[in-house]
């Protein structure tokens, strides 16, 4: 019996497959440094879990408007209004089961067959895989490393064809923490302007920005940006809430309909208590987003320092989110125990049987030759993990 050619087209989660063998090996008792998945080792702020105890309390625990109850969406209006610089109205705004289904929503609202989307590589893992998955066609744009691995328009212009219908923007980005800068996000956006492409801005980060990089909105630059931009945010970041699974989007009324139309038959309403959990998160005390921004931007600087020491590797710095992206190219062809390693896949495998060290290979970003470690974990895991990992790359012939 055959089955789908296109759900056969589709590559799992790399990152979630490797997270969940090293949950595995952490429930048999090993101990496992996991610098695999990009989720907060903080536990939702205490003010949020009890506007969700109290929503159950409440009896809010059955369906709601399958785009989101209506306190939420004006709570994210708001949200967009005063820190964004965004106006929207609550039928432009649509509350999804995390920011992975709003992007779904939207390529399912925008694309059709063959419809193509440009996307820098290195990329988030499922942005392709999404994609395909509308029926369109992921057109990978090789990114400069003089440029900060960013779009410029000079490349985007050979990737550019009459059949391109979207431009993916990750600022901050995953994996590389890249951040945009307002004359880099103005050139994008005189160029979809130019071709007439829909931006799709992808702002989960936004909150998590170092050093003295500050986070834009591409729609906030002017009337057109605005338009064609469709904005992708969520708390699963900022507010260490990746299970309760709330994202949201904001764009024309015309395409938030489509996908409330599509989400009405996917998945019906986001989880009912989830929802007053984020109107919480979003209208009560911000204060521990701070104190965690804070606390990843230490783990950041002890990363980096103790990578500086570990010879033939490099790693590129990130403005924000909480991913660094190590160089292991000069590793490539060396051997661990007789057994040589060809790839990032191969080093990343190794590296976990060997010293219990659960990373992420760049092949999964399409960037072949470096790894990712996530430092959204303690300052303990961070110095054991990189202790870790230089005793494997010593041991290396």
């Amino acid at each position: 019996m055959n089955l789908s050619r296109k759900a056969n087209n589709i590559s799992g989660s790399l990152t979630l497959e490797i997270t969940a063998k090293a949950n595995r090996m952490k429930s048999e008792g090993i101990d496992v440094v996991s610098f695999a998945a990009g989720e907060p080792d903080f536990n939702t702020p205490k003010n949020i879990i009890d506007a969700a105890y109290k929503a159950m309390q409440d009896g809010k625990t059955k369906y709601t408007p399958s785009s989101g109850i209506e306190s939420l969406k004006k709570a994210i209006c708001n949200k967009f209004k005063k820190e964004n610089n965004l106006e929207y109205n609550i039928n432009q705004v649509i509350v999804c089961n995390g920011a992975k289904q709003c992007i779904a929503n939207v390529f399912l609202s925008i694309l059709n067959p063959e419809d193509e989307v440009l996307i820098p590589r290195p990329y988030w893992v499922s942005y392709p895989e999404l994609v395909k998955l509308a029926d369109g066609k992921p057109i990978f744009v090789d990114t400069k490393k003089q440029n900060d691995y960013k779009y410029s328009v000079d490349v985007l212009e050979r990737y550019v064809s009459s059949k391109t219908k979207a431009i993916l923007l990750n600022s901050p980005g995953n994996p590389l923490g890249n951040v945009y800068t307002r004359d880099e996000l103005t050139e994008i956006a005189a160029f979809a302007k130019k071709y007439d492409l829909f931006i799709i801005s992808d702002e989960i980060y936004e909150k998590l920005i170092y050093d003295d990089c500050k986070h834009i909105s591409i729609a906030s630059l002017n009337e057109d940006a605005y338009n064609r931009t469709i904005v992708i945010n969520g708390v699963s970041k900022s507010y260490s809430m990746t299970g309760w699974r709330i994202g949201y989007c904001a764009a024309s009324e015309k395409i938030i309909k489509l996908m409330n139309s599509i989400q009405s038959h996917f998945t019906s309403n986001p989880n009912s208590v989830a929802q007053y959990a984020t109107l919480e998160a979003l209208t009560g005390d911000q204060s521990t987003i701070a104190i965690m921004a804070k606390a990843f931007d230490e783990r950041r600087n002890i990363a980096m320092n103790m990578l500086d020491n570990i010879n033939e590797i490099s790693y590129i710095k990130p403005q924000g989110a909480f991913y660094i992206m190590i160089d292991i190219s000069n590793l490539i062809n060396k051997s661990f125990n007789d057994i040589k390693i060809k790839d990032s896949l191969a080093f990343s495998k190794l590296l976990l049987e060997a010293e219990n060290v659960a990373v992420i290979p760049g092949s999964a970003f399409g960037f072949e030759n470096y790894i990712r470690i996530s430092y959204a974990t303690s300052s303990e895991n961070v110095k054991k993990g990189i202790e870790r990992l230089q005793a494997f790359i010593n041991n290396l012939k």
